[in-house]
C-alpha cells in the first residue's frame, strides 16, 4: 500500500508506483523517523524528535521553502526550546501595523493608520468616529484576553472528550479553572462570541464602516464564508493569537529559514515521497524519482490530511474515509506580488472598506466566480510587496488564461496599479505548485466544525491516524494554520 503526501490531490494521479525508470527494488536506507514536508511544522517536529535522540530525515518536494507561508504567531516555547533566536529568527513588528484608504465622508479622504500603541490608534480613530475611539481600548483588551485563552489551548493537544484518564480530566479541569480565573466577563465572552459572526461582533462595538471592514477582513481570512457567517468571530480571534492588544493582523517571520539553519536534522529537497504502509503499518517512504525506499518505524506527514490519507481512507474505515473526504479546504485566496517603482511607506495596505463590501465579494465566490470587487491586502516584507486577494475560488483546473488576466486587471484597478505590476497565483496554481489540497494554505478551513478535537476529523484529532506508525503534524491538525510550529511541537510530544 502506498499513500500520498502533499504533492497534490489523489485524482491528479500523483500517488501510486514511482515514475519513470524507478523500481521498488532500489537502494534502501533507514532512519528512526521520517518527516514529509520541510515547512515550519514539519521542521519543528523533526527537531523535537532529533533532540530526543532520534535519527531524522525530512523529505521536501520543493527546492526551497515558501516564505509567504510564515505568517502567524510562533509560540515562545518553540523559539526557546529550539534556540530559534540564535538561529536568526526575525519577527516583523511594523508600526503602524495597517493602513486603510478613506474615501471622503467624515474622514475627508486620506488614510486611517492603526498603531501598535493603543493610545495613538485612539487618536487616529477619533477623526472618523469619536464614539469608536472611546471604545477601542476596551475592545482591544477584551479580544486580547480571549485570544490568550486560545493560546493556552493551542500549546497542548486537543482535549480527549472520551478519555476517563485522571491526567486528561485534570488537564481539562485546569483549562476551565484558567478561564474562570480570567473573570466572569471572560466566561460570558467566550460562550457568546466564539459562535458569532464577525459582523455581529463588530456591530456590537463600532459604527465606522472602515474600522469594521479592516477588522472584519481578519474574520474571513482563508474562509469560503462571508463576514455574516457564524464562527467567523472565532476565526478573527484565532488569527489574533500571539499578537499584542490592539494589533489585529498576524505577524510575519522567517521561521522556516531559521529552522532550516538548525543542525541535527537531515533534509532532502526536490524529492516527492509516498508513504509505504503494508498491512496497515507505515514502514517508510518511497521516492518517486529514484524509486529509493527509505525505511523508518515512524513516519510523520506535515502535508494536508486529505492528500495524505484520501487514497486509502475508505479501505481502512468507511466512516473515517467519508470524514476525510468531507474536510473543507476550499481555497479562495490568490497570492502573489505587486511591483511598484518605489517602496511604499505602509507595512500593510488593506482594501476592505466595509463589512458589506466583504459580503458582496463573497457573493461571487458562492457561485464559483472570482470577486468582482475583491478584498485585497498588500503586505511589505523583506523588500517584497506580497498580495492576499480574496475571494478567488478553486476551480479544479477549470480556470483559463482569460480568467486569470481578468482577475489581475480587477486587482490592479482596486490598487490603482497597472495589470503588468500584479502577479498572482490562484488556488489551482497553489495546489499544483505547493501540493495543498484545493490550494488552501492552512490545509483546512478554521470553521467551528473543524477545530480542537474535530481537526482534522472527529476521533483522530491527536496527530495519529488509523495507519500504525503514521502521524500528522501539519496545519490540518490542531491548532490549525497561522501558528507556525504549534502543531509540530504538539505532534512530537504525542509521539515521544
Amino acid at each position: 500500500m502506498r499513500l500520498g503526501h502533499a504533492s497534490g490531490r489523489w485524482h491528479h494521479g500523483r500517488f501510486g508506483a514511482p515514475r519513470g525508470d524507478a523500481h521498488p527494488e532500489g537502494r534502501q536506507v533507514s532512519y528512526d523517523a521520517l518527516v514529509i514536508g520541510a515547512g515550519a511544522n514539519g521542521l519543528v517536529t523533526a527537531h523535537y524528535l532529533a533532540r530526543a535522540g532520534k535519527h531524522v530525515l525530512v523529505v521536501e518536494q520543493r527546492h526551497a521553502a515558501d516564505p509567504s507561508a510564515d505568517i502567524g504567531w510562533v509560540p515562545d516555547v518553540v523559539i526557546r526550546d529550539l534556540g530559534l533566536a540564535r538561529a536568526g529568527l526575525r519577527i516583523e513588528q511594523p508600526d503602524p501595523w495597517i493602513t486603510v484608504p478613506l474615501a471622503g465622508g467624515r474622514g475627508g479622504g486620506g488614510t486611517l493608520e492603526l498603531s501598535r500603541d493603543i493610545g495613538r490608534s485612539v487618536e487616529a480613530i477619533r477623526h472618523i468616529s469619536p464614539s469608536d475611539a472611546a471604545k477601542w481600548p476596551e475592545f482591544c483588551n477584551r479580544m486580547r484576553t480571549l485570544a490568550g485563552v486560545l493560546e493556552r489551548l493551542y500549546l497542548v493537544p486537543p482535549p480527549d472528550i472520551e478519555s476517563t484518564d485522571a491526567r486528561e480530566l485534570a488537564r481539562i479541569a485546569g483549562l476551565g479553572l484558567y478561564v474562570r480565573r480570567r473573570g466572569k466577563q471572560t466566561v460570558i465572552d467566550l460562550a457568546r462570541i466564539l459562535p458569532m459572526s464577525i459582523t455581529e461582533l463588530l456591530d456590537d462595538w463600532f459604527e465606522s464602516d472602515v474600522l469594521k471592514g479592516l477588522l472584519g477582513a481578519l474574520g474571513i481570512w482563508h474562509l469560503k464564508q462571508g463576514p455574516r457567517a457564524g464562527g467567523t468571530a472565532f476565526n478573527f480571534l484565532h488569527h489574533h493569537a500571539g499578537s499584542p492588544a490592539g494589533v489585529f493582523r498576524p505577524p510575519r517571520s522567517n521561521v522556516t529559514q531559521a529552522l532550516s539553519a538548525l543542525p541535527g536534522v537531515e533534509v532532502r529537497h526536490g524529492e516527492r515521497a509516498n508513504v509505504l504502509a503494508p498491512n496497515g503499518r507505515a514502514t517508510g517512504v518511497v521516492l518517486e524519482k529514484s524509486g529509493e525506499e527509505i525505511l523508518a518505524p515512524l513516519v510523520v506527514s506535515s502535508a494536508d490530511p486529505r492528500s495524505t490519507l484520501q487514497p486509502v481512507a475508505i479501505e481502512l474505515d468507511p466512516e473515517f474515509g467519508r470524514a476525510v473526504d468531507n474536510i473543507k479546504a476550499r481555497g479562495v485566496v490568490a497570492r502573489g506580488t505587486l511591483t511598484l517603482e518605489s517602496t511604499p511607506a505602509y507595512s500593510t495596505l488593506c482594501i476592505a472598506p466595509s463589512l458589506d463590501y466583504l459580503e458582496h465579494a463573497y457573493d461571487d465566490a458562492k457561485y464559483g466566480r472570482d470577486s468582482a470587487t475583491p478584498y485585497v491586502e498588500v503586505q511589505k516584507t523583506d523588500g517584497r510587496l506580497e498580495l492576499h486577494v480574496q475571494y478567488v475560488p478553486y476551480t479544479d483546473g477549470a480556470a483559463n488564461v482569460q480568467r486569470h488576466q481578468a482577475l489581475q486587471l480587477r486587482v490592479a484597478q482596486v490598487l490603482g496599479a497597472q495589470p503588468s505590476q500584479v502577479k498572482l497565483h490562484s488556488p489551482d496554481e497553489e495546489e499544483l505548485q505547493h501540493g495543498s489540497t484545493e490550494g488552501h494554505l492552512y490545509h483546512g478551513e478554521l470553521t467551528l466544525d473543524q477545530i480542537l478535537f474535530m481537526r482534522p476529523v472527529p476521533g483522530w484529532s491527536r496527530y495519529r491516524t488509523p495507519i500504525e506508525g503514521l502521524y500528522l503534524c501539519g496545519s490540518g491538525t490542531h491548532p490549525g494554520g497561522g501558528i507556525p510550529g504549534a502543531a509540530g511541537r504538539n505532534a512530537a510530544r504525542e509521539m515521544l
